[in-house]
C-alpha cells in the first residue's frame, strides 16, 4: 500500500471516530427496514432494477440502504445510473441522497475495484463545496480525497484564494485543503495566513496548527518553514503527517472508550437502583432497541448476567424478538455478543435466524459464534421437552456447516465443527445410514490430523467422537461398534496424552469391566495424571478384589491417595463379609503397613459392620465393634464409642468379658464427663460383688484419676463415686475410695505453694 493510500485510510478512520463520538446516525439493515421499492413510480428510460435503485437512493428509509443503492449504480454500466448519481449531487433539496452518493464514493476510495470516469464527479462536488451547507460541504471535501491532488488542485486553490467568493465557500475550501495529503495544499494554506478576510486567515492558521506545522508571525520565518517543507519531499511529508494522524486516532479512540465507559457506568447505576424486575426489563428492552451499539452491548451484558445468576429471573417476553433481530445488527460486537448469548438460550427458537445470518456474515469470529449457537439451537429443539421444533432443512444446513468447518485447516474451526457435529448427532433425528456418513467424516478428519503436532486438535476431535458413545447419545450403540478400534489405536500412542485420555473415556463408555481389565495392565502408573485418575474412578465403579491391591499402593503416597481410598470403599461396598474380614487386619491393625487415618479406618469398619450384620456373622461383628470403639475413643467421639461398647456388652456371655467391657465403658463416660453414667455402672457392679484392686473397673477408674490430662475434675469424680449407695458392705470398695481420697489430697498439697510467712 502506498503512503498516500495508507494516509487516506487513516484519515477515513479519524473521520469515523469523530462521527462515532458525535453520536451520528447508525445504519440498519435493509431487511429490517421493510422498504417496498417495487411501489416506486417508474420513469421513462429506466429499467425496473435501475428504478428500484433510484428509489432506494432518493427515498430509502435508512442511510445504509441509500449508500448501498449508490454503490450499485456507481459500478453500473448503464449511463442513466451515472446521470441519477450526478443529479443527486447537484440537487440540494434531497440532502440525504446527496450525502449517500458522497459516502458511496468514499467507500470506493478504499476499494480495489476502480470507478469508471470518476472525474465526472469533481464538478458536482465543487458545486457542493461552494454552498452554505457546511455539513454537506465538509462531506464533499472528504469525498475529494479519492482524487489525486492534480485532478482537483486548480478548482480547490481558485475557490480558496478568490476574494470575490462568499467567505463560507472559501472556508469550505480551507477545510478541504487541510485534508489533502499534499505539500502543495499546505503551501496554499500558508499563503492564506495574511488574507484580508480575518475569518479565513484564522481558519488557515488553525488548519496549519492541526497539521503539526509551526506558524510564525514574520515573513522570513514563514519562508524558512516553507523551504523546509519543500526540502522534505512528498514521502517525508506524508510520513510525518501519517504519524500525527495515527496519534490523533489513538487519542480519539481513547476518548471514545472513556466516554463509553462513563455511559455504561451511568446505566449500571440506574439499573442497580431499580428493585422492580419489570422496570429493569423495560430498561433492557429500550436499550436493546437503541441505535447506539454501546447501549445495546450494555443491555446484552445485563441479559447474560441475569441468566448466569444463582437465581435467574424470567426475562420479559419482548426481549426474544429483539435478540433475534440483533443477530443481523450492523455492529460487529453486537452480533458477536448476541450470538454468544443465544447459544445458551434454549428457550428461544433462534435456529432459522442464525442460519440466515450465517449465509451473509463476513466476520470469521462472529461466524464461528453464530455456527456454535446454531448447533446448540438445533440440539435444544431436539430434546424431548422442547417447546418447538426446527425443520429438517435447518438441521441439514447446520450439518453442512459442521462438515465445512471440519474440512478447514484452521484448528479452532475444525474443533468447533467436530463439537457441533457431535451435538447434532446426539439426538434421534437421522437414520442409521445418515449417521454413518457423518461418523465416517469424523473418523476421516481425525485420521487426517493423525500426524499433526497439535495435540489439542486431536484430543478435541477424539473427544467429540467419544461423546457419541456416551449414554445421552441416542446413536451410542452404533458409535461404540464403529469407534472401538479407533480408541484402541489412539490408546497406543504414548506421546499424545489428550487423545489417549479421550480414548480411555470411549472404552469406558463401551464396556466398563472390559476397559478396566485392559487398562489396569499398563496404565495404573501412566504418565498422564488424568488417565490415572480415570482408572481409579473406573475401579470404584467396576472394580473387584483384584483392584484392591494396586489401589492400596496409592494410599498415603501422592495426590491420588484420597481418590484411591474412595474407590476402595466402593469396592468394599459391593463385596461380601468374608472379603472384608480378610482386609480388616491389613487395614486396621496396629502392625498394618498401610497408613490410614482413624477416620478412614472407621469408614471401612462401618461398611464391614453392615455386611457382617446383613450376613449374620456375630464373631466378625464383635471384632469390628471392638475396633470401632477403640477408634472412636482415639478421636474423641465418645458417644459412638459408648454405643459400640453397649452392643458388645449385650453380645458377650462370659462374665469376665462383660466386666472388661464395663471397665471400658466407665473409662469412656469419664472421658466424656458423663459422671452420672459412670456412677450408675459402678453401682451396678457393686450390686453383684465387692471390687478389689485387681478388678478391671478399679483399674479403669485408677487410670483416669492418675492421668494428668483428664477432662472431668478428679475431685468431682471421687465425689460422685463416694455418693454411690451400696446395699451390702463393700469393704474393699471403701478401702479403695479412701486410698483415692488420700492420693488426691497428697497431690493437692504438692500443688499448693509453701507458706513462709511464719
Amino acid at each position: 500500500m502506498s503512503m498516500r493510500c495508507l494516509f487516506f485510510v487513516l484519515l477515513l478512520a479519524i473521520i469515523g471516530c469523530q462521527q462515532s463520538s458525535n453520536g451520528q446516525e447508525k445504519l440498519v439493515s435493509a431487511e429490517r427496514a421493510g422498504i417496498e421499492l417495487n411501489n416506486l413510480p417508474v420513469e421513462a428510460g429506466l429499467d425496473e432494477q435501475l428504478e428500484i435503485n433510484r428509489g432506494a437512493l432518493l427515498k430509502g428509509p435508512s442511510e445504509e440502504i441509500r449508500i448501498k443503492a449508490a454503490v450499485v449504480m456507481l459500478y453500473s454500466e448503464n449511463p442513466l445510473a451515472r446521470k441519477i448519481l450526478l443529479d443527486a449531487l447537484r440537487r440540494g433539496e434531497n440532502a440525504a441522497a446527496r450525502a449517500a452518493v458522497c459516502r458511496a464514493l468514499i467507500q470506493t476510495g478504499a476499494s480495489q475495484k476502480p470507478v469508471v470516469n470518476k472525474k465526472e464527479f469533481i464538478q458536482p462536488l465543487f458545486e457542493i463545496l461552494t454552498t452554505d451547507d457546511s455539513i454537506r460541504a465538509k462531506l464533499a471535501a472528504e469525498t475529494m480525497l479519492i482524487f489525486e491532488y492534480e485532478q482537483i488542485q486548480e478548482y480547490l486553490e481558485n475557490i480558496a484564494t478568490d476574494v470575490s467568493l462568499p467567505v463560507n465557500a472559501r472556508l469550505n475550501a480551507v477545510y478541504a485543503l487541510k485534508l489533502q495529503p499534499d505539500i502543495r495544499a499546505t503551501l496554499v494554506l500558508m499563503g492564506l495566513l495574511d488574507d484580508s478576510e480575518e475569518q479565513l486567515a484564522i481558519a488557515a492558521r488553525t488548519a496549519i496548527y492541526s497539521l503539526g506545522i509551526p506558524v510564525s508571525e514574520t515573513e522570513a520565518a514563514r519562508q524558512e518553514i516553507i523551504n523546509e517543507l519543500k526540502q522534505q519531499g512528498l514521502e517525508a511529508f506524508l510520513r510525518n503527517r501519517l504519524i500525527r494522524r495515527e496519534a490523533e486516532i489513538r487519542k480519539l479512540a481513547t476518548e471514545l472508550q472513556l466516554w463509553r465507559q462513563r455511559y455504561r457506568l451511568a446505566l449500571d447505576r440506574v439499573y442497580d437502583a431499580m428493585n422492580d424486575d419489570t422496570a429493569k426489563g423495560i430498561l433492557l428492552t429500550e436499550h436493546l432497541r437503541d441505535s447506539e451499539p454501546t447501549a445495546k452491548l450494555w443491555a446484552l451484558e445485563k441479559v447474560a448476567q441475569r441468566r448466569r445468576g444463582t437465581n435467574p429471573t424470567r426475562l420479559p417476553i419482548e426481549l426474544g424478538p429483539l435478540l433475534l433481530n440483533l443477530i443481523s445488527d450492523s455492529d460487529r460486537e453486537v452480533r458477536l455478543n448476541t450470538a454468544r448469548l443465544l447459544a445458551v438460550m434454549g428457550e428461544l427458537n433462534s435456529a432459522s435466524h442464525l442460519a440466515e445470518q450465517l449465509k451473509v456474515e463476513q466476520d470469521d469470529e462472529v461466524k464461528m459464534e453464530l455456527f456454535d449457537a446454531l448447533g446448540r439451537a438445533c440440539y435444544y429443539a431436539s430434546l424431548p421437552d422442547s417447546k418447538f421444533k426446527i425443520t429438517k432443512d435447518i438441521r441439514k444446513q447446520a450439518l453442512d456447516w459442521a462438515e465445512k468447518y471440519l474440512s478447514e485447516q484452521k484448528p479452532d474451526n475444525v474443533q468447533k465443527g467436530a463439537e457441533v457435529m457431535r451435538r447434532l448427532l446426539e439426538q434421534n433425528e437421522l437414520t442409521s445410514a445418515e449417521v454413518d456418513i457423518y461418523f465416517n467424516l469424523l473418523e476421516e478428519t481425525f485420521k487426517k490430523h493423525a500426524n499433526s503436532t497439535n495435540q489439542t486438535l486431536r484430543g478435541e476431535l477424539l473427544g467429540a467422537i467419544t461423546g457419541l458413545c456416551a449414554p445421552q447419545s441416542v446413536h451410542n450403540a452404533q458409535a461404540k461398534k464403529r469407534f472401538k478400534p479407533l480408541f484402541e489405536e489412539a490408546l497406543s500412542n504414548k506421546t499424545d496424552d489428550l487423545a489417549r485420555e479421550a480414548a480411555v473415556d470411549g472404552l469406558i463408555y463401551i464396556d466398563k469391566a472390559d476397559a478396566l481389565k485392559r487398562l489396569r495392565k499398563d496404565f495404573i502408573n501412566d504418565t498422564s495424571t488424568i488417565i490415572r485418575k480415570k482408572l481409579i474412578d473406573l475401579a470404584g465403579e467396576a472394580g473387584t478384589k483384584e483392584d484392591l491391591v494396586w489401589l492400596t499402593e496409592k494410599l498415603g503416597s501422592n495426590a491420588e491417595s484420597e481418590q484411591a481410598w474412595l474407590a476402595m470403599l466402593k469396592i468394599f461396598n459391593n463385596s461380601d463379609a468374608k472379603l472384608l474380614e480378610e482386609w480388616i487386619e491389613k487395614l486396621v491393625s496396629k502392625s498394618s503397613q498401610i497408613k490410614l487415618s482413624d477416620e478412614q479406618k472407621i469408614s471401612f469398619l462401618k461398611i464391614a459392620e453392615r455386611k457382617a450384620t446383613a450376613e449374620n456373622e456375630p464373631e466378625l461383628l464383635k471384632n469390628i465393634r471392638l475396633r470401632l470403639a477403640g477408634l472412636y475413643i482415639a478421636i474423641g467421639q465418645f458417644e459412638q464409642a459408648a454405643e459400640n461398647l453397649g452392643f458388645l456388652h449385650k453380645a458377650v456371655r462370659a462374665e469376665q468379658e462383660k466386666e472388661a467391657i464395663v471397665a471400658q465403658l466407665i473409662d469412656v463416660y469419664l472421658r466424656w464427663s458423663k459422671l452420672d453414667l459412670a456412677s450408675n455402672l459402678v453401682e451396678n457392679c457393686l450390686l453383684n460383688k465387692d471390687l478389689d484392686p485387681n478388678s478391671p473397673v478399679i483399674s479403669s477408674i485408677d487410670n483416669y484419676l492418675s492421668n494428668p490430662t483428664q477432662v472431668a475434675d478428679p475431685n468431682d469424680v471421687l465425689k460422685a463415686l463416694i455418693e454411690i449407695k451400696t446395699l451390702e458392705a463393700r469393704p474393699k470398695w471403701r478401702e479403695q475410695l479412701k486410698l483415692w481420697n488420700e492420693n488426691l489430697g497428697k497431690t493437692e498439697n504438692k500443688e499448693k505453694p509453701r507458706n513462709n510467712s511464719g
